[in-house]
């Protein structure tokens, strides 16, 4: 009995590593056929305005919303709890996420 239970494991694991090793194929795949497109993008952007201000807090706004709704969702029943937290954790992120993306960028 063990040994049918060991080999069903071992056929699972064996399909998982498969499916895992054919989803990195193709994604590097995908990859190398874009790169044509990524070059043609790269050849025509305008690279030395940057983003302002302006644009980096819109942006920053969107990353630090979709980073707090992943965090609360891991936080499962303690959301409630932990408003003024991730009221707090919004704010910081979103000053942080504004001003790197504006300076870097």
């Amino acid at each position: 009995m063990l040994g049918d239970t060991d080999n069903r494991d071992q056929n699972d694991s064996r399909k998982t590593a498969i499916a895992l090793i054919l989803l990195v194929l193709v994604l590097v795949g995908a990859a190398v056929l874009m790169l044509p497109a990524l070059g043609e993008i790269v050849s025509v952007a305008d690279l030395n305005t940057g983003l302002g201000l302006k644009d980096a807090a819109g942006i920053g706004f969107f990353v630090t919303l979709v980073v707090m709704i992943v965090l609360a969702v891991a936080a499962g029943d303690g959301l409630i709890g932990e408003v003024q937290y991730m009221i707090g954790g919004f704010f910081t992120f979103f000053i942080f996420i504004w001003l790197m993306l504006a300076w870097i960028f």
